[in-house]
């Protein structure tokens, strides 16, 4: 993917020229001045399909997750 930056100033007259480069693949950085402040990139039509169940049994928690912390971690003394 390319990539043009372009002023915020600028872009008013040149939006709908910008669309297509948009649809092409090229991202768009907009500026004011030389801080960027936005990014036009071409919208996702293909959302990822989920698969429930895809990693199951490969997260594990450790029985004593909840258990309140001991007094030495919130003070910083050991």
């Amino acid at each position: 993917m390319t990539t043009k930056t372009i002023d915020v100033h600028e872009t008013h007259p040149q939006l709908a020229e910008l669309l297509p480069l948009v649809t092409a693949g090229t991202e768009i950085i907009l500026t004011e001045g030389n801080l960027p402040v936005a990014r036009l990139v071409p919208f996702s039509k293909v959302a990822s399909v989920r698969i429930p169940g895809l990693h199951a049994g490969k997260v594990w928690m450790s029985a004593d997750f909840d258990a309140p912390l001991p007094d030495e971690f919130w003070t910083g003394r050991a």
